[in-house]
């Protein structure tokens, strides 16, 4: 049997088989940002996953950028995201939450609230969102967080995972990845501060690694990270540089995997960078096929292999990768849109 169906453990995370789920945005949110009977059901259609990572939620008011996107700061929400843990355990999944705090990247008509924009330094995200009707719209001018600021919004993350854990969520991954808050502070190009969280950009993102840690236990706490990524205006220039003193600063707290989106850089073995800096576990992921995938495990590139956009058409991917069966499609233009429709009406294979 190929490893990739073989259980494994991951921090204090059992799993079933090596196939993750991948966070996602999919904008079905309900009013206040509340999970929905919906979304419960649309991830315990996919619970087969060895492990299940939610779409981005974000850990408070300010977090938010896009639209109908899920929180994890308010009762109602926690109630929310206890009915789509129960679902998903009563399958025999696990799940966890990617805490994504945007910075940045906010588009205020997608809010519905006043909240603060916040990041490193007052330099506006020069890429566009799509707003509530789905037109891309420009990104707020942020305020510069203050060196007081930080504390309190480490903290804030904490109470985040403390509440997904209250919720019955098994843990919370940290999204460093793709622009948003905590890569705002690794990069160079959003981090122009002269004190000490702009002369160790990595200072603060660890901060919050070793709050999570605390709140919840290190091995309940995943990381996810996307070297030479240029998404939200990022400088993909060095990845070693921007990313290497965030891994050592956090890899010796015993965090439960380094979910790594792979971008297939020309100069840079970005799985092998990580593996020479992280002594965790790593989960791949990006564009990933089944034989890919394998190769990744057989080879010790990985110990786990994540895929996003498969899981959409497909919510009995498992079954179909042990089968051999084709997969689905996704219908792209349902994304983001059409509440069922694109989103839990995708059937399982005969």
């Amino acid at each position: 049997m190929s490893r990739i169906f073989e259980p494994t453990r991951l921090g204090a995370l059992d799993l079933a088989n090596r196939i993750v789920m991948s966070p996602m945005t999919r904008d079905r949110a309900g009013p206040d940002d509340v999970p929905t009977e919906l979304m419960a059901t649309y991830y315990r259609q996919r619970a087969t996953a060895g492990l299940i990572v939610t779409e981005g939620t974000q850990p408070c008011p300010a977090g938010k950028g896009y639209w109908r996107t899920p929180g994890i700061h308010s009762a109602a929400q926690i109630a929310g995201w206890a009915r789509v843990a129960q679902a998903v355990h009563d399958e025999g999944g696990r799940i966890v939450m990617q805490l994504m705090h945007v910075g940045r990247v906010a588009v205020i008509a997608n809010r519905g609230f006043a909240a603060d924009v916040i990041a490193p330094s007052a330099i506006a995200c020069p890429e566009l969102v799509p707003g509530p009707d789905g037109v891309p719209a420009a990104c707020a001018a942020p305020r510069a967080l203050t060196a007081e600021d930080l504390p309190a919004l480490a903290d804030e993350f904490a109470q985040a995972a403390r509440n997904a854990r209250s919720a019955g969520i098994d843990g919370v991954e940290l999204h460093c990845a793709s622009g948003y808050l905590v890569n705002q502070f690794l990069d160079r190009g959003s981090n122009r501060r002269d004190d000490d969280y702009g002369i160790d950009r990595a200072r603060f993102p660890a901060m919050v690694v070793a709050a999570l840690a605390e709140a919840i236990g290190a091995d309940r706490v995943g990381i996810r990270i996307s070297p030479g990524n240029p998404y939200n205006a990022m400088d993909p220039s060095d990845p070693a540089e921007t990313f290497a003193p965030f891994l050592a600063a956090i890899d010796g707290l015993g965090c439960a995997y380094m979910h790594v989106l792979d971008m297939g850089l020309r100069d840079f073995d970005t799985l092998a960078f990580v593996r020479a800096n992280w002594s965790g576990p790593i989960i791949a992921n990006n564009m990933l096929t089944l034989e890919c995938a394998e190769a990744l495990l057989a080879n010790g590139a990985a110990d786990a292999v994540s895929f996003g956009r498969p899981f959409i058409a497909n919510p009995d991917l498992v079954a179909r990768f042990k089968a051999g069966a084709p997969l689905a499609k996704p219908d792209y233009a349902l994304l983001y849109t059409g509440e069922h429709r694109g989103y839990t009406d995708y059937p399982a294979m005969a």
